[in-house]
């Protein structure tokens, strides 16, 4: 007498798995992106005067910054800047206004060579990291809410010719500084002077995935 047969159960393939688990993964992440790619994130106006390989110079018209000093690290500056800048424009300030949040995030050392007007609130600092957010461009020194924290300035940045070079990845110190490398090598090249401090240009969140973020290195041309 043969015994009865048992229902076979079909084992999962490792390799099946892991491809399901990574189908799911990359679709829960384009769900999650669509929200941010179907708005549109203002930036300051500028022109493309010239393409290289390497870089590009922009022209870019007046634009409003309102602006924090943090001490260094300059790696972690951003993320701690955030939270101070993001309460100015999302209502603390004197009026309780909410302006839309535009891109991008800005640092460079302090202190810098900036061409600014006079800010509306003053205050003073030991040297370290200056953090901007860009205002929408209908906000200028006439109209902008004054913030309520007196460590946040408001300032007018004027019309400037800048080369850029665009790249993804974290923002680790050790990507900034290969690629402000590679732009000031290539503006040797091309014998191209610039003066000031270079500028970090970030315009993605925390949550961006690495190879989806766009940062930028600036340095205004003499």
């Amino acid at each position: 007498m043969t015994a009865p047969t048992r229902p076979s159960r079909r084992i999962a393939r490792p390799w099946r798995t892991r491809q399901l688990i990574g189908l799911a993964c990359v679709l829960g992440l384009s769900l999650a992106l669509l929200p941010a790619a179907s708005h549109a994130v203002e930036e300051p106006a500028y022109t493309i005067v010239r393409s290289y390989p390497a870089f590009e110079i922009r022209q870019y018209a007046a634009y409003t910054v309102a602006e924090v000093v943090m001490p260094p690290p300059a790696e972690d500056a951003g993320n701690r800047a955030f939270p101070i800048l993001a309460g100015y424009i999302f209502g603390k300030n004197k009026g309780e206004r909410k302006l839309a949040m535009t891109a991008p995030v800005t640092q460079a050392p302090v202190p810098a060579k900036l061409d600014m007007t006079a800010p509306v609130t003053q205050s003073t600092g030991p040297d370290g990291i200056l953090v901007q957010f860009v205002l929408p461009r209908e906000i200028n020194m006439d109209n902008a809410p004054l913030p309520l924290d007196p460590t946040i300035r408001l300032r007018e940045v004027p019309p400037a010719q800048v080369a850029v070079i665009r790249y993804s990845g974290f923002w680790s110190q050790a990507n900034y500084d290969e690629h402000l490398a590679e732009l000031q090598a290539a503006l040797r090249a091309a014998n191209i002077r610039w003066t000031g401090e270079p500028v970090l240009s970030r315009y993605n969140s925390p949550m961006t995935p690495w190879f989806m973020r766009r940062n930028e290195i600036w340095l205004k041309l003499d």
